[in-house]
């Protein structure tokens, strides 16, 4: 009776609309294949200041350093920072098992553990777990569904589903395998890009009277 869930989750997909051609994707540290259909012009990503010596997070003591993002080909921007798709299939990473780590394409940040993949039958790479703290979820611009994005640098991911029953955590991350990069177990892995000093980032509360300008200056 396993084939009629099967079925629906494959209908169900994670993308309205298909776009891309991922079929002859490659896994690893290459950038599945793609074909897309005329997007538009990929703008490309703010710059900022030059890039400082790799600091460690105190908190999680991941590395990482103030700088620009990955610089990304017009297949990948298209899905990071358009919101686009790739089709359904096979390729790029939808089924890869091997041990290790799926890394933001755009700023290298820890995104999901292999231990948390499953073989979904929807086209996509899915995952039932993300990192503590990766990812940050929105409505979607259909008003229904629920987006995934990296929380570090915001770039597309794709979508989340619950209730389907797939797993004992009954969620899955429907993640474009061009917004991912997979490190094996045991690959020294990029430190995290940020484009803000987590220490620096403070702001200021801005004064609420004339009283509290008087102050402030």
């Amino acid at each position: 009776m396993i084939l009629p869930v099967l079925a629906l989750v494959g209908f169900t997909g994670c993308d309205r609309t298909m776009v891309a051609n991922a079929d002859d994707a490659q896994s690893n540290d290459k950038t599945p294949a793609t074909t897309v259909a005329e997007p538009e012009k990929a703008s490309a990503p703010s710059k900022t200041t030059q890039t400082k010596t790799t600091k460690v997070n105190s908190k999680d003591k991941v590395p990482f350093m103030i700088g620009e993002y990955n610089p990304l080909n017009e297949k990948e921007a298209y899905v990071l920072l358009h919101k686009g798709t790739e089709a359904p299939g096979d390729g790029g990473y939808t089924l890869t098992k091997d041990a290790g780590i799926y890394l933001c394409r755009q700023c290298n940040a820890r995104l999901y553990k292999a231990d948390d993949k499953f073989v979904s039958h929807c086209g996509w790479p899915s995952f039932d777990d993300e990192i503590k703290g990766a990812v940050a979820r929105n409505i979607d611009a259909d008003g229904r569904r629920v987006e995934i994005v990296c929380a570090n640098c915001g770039g597309h991911l794709g979508h989340v589903f619950e209730g389907e029953r797939l797993t004992e955590k009954n969620t899955r991350h429907c993640v474009n395998s061009i917004s991912m990069r997979f490190f094996p177990e045991g690959k020294e892995l990029p430190p995290v890009i940020k484009q803000v000093d987590p220490a620096e980032s403070k702001q200021v509360p801005k004064p609420t009277d004339k009283t509290a300008v008087e102050k402030a200056e």
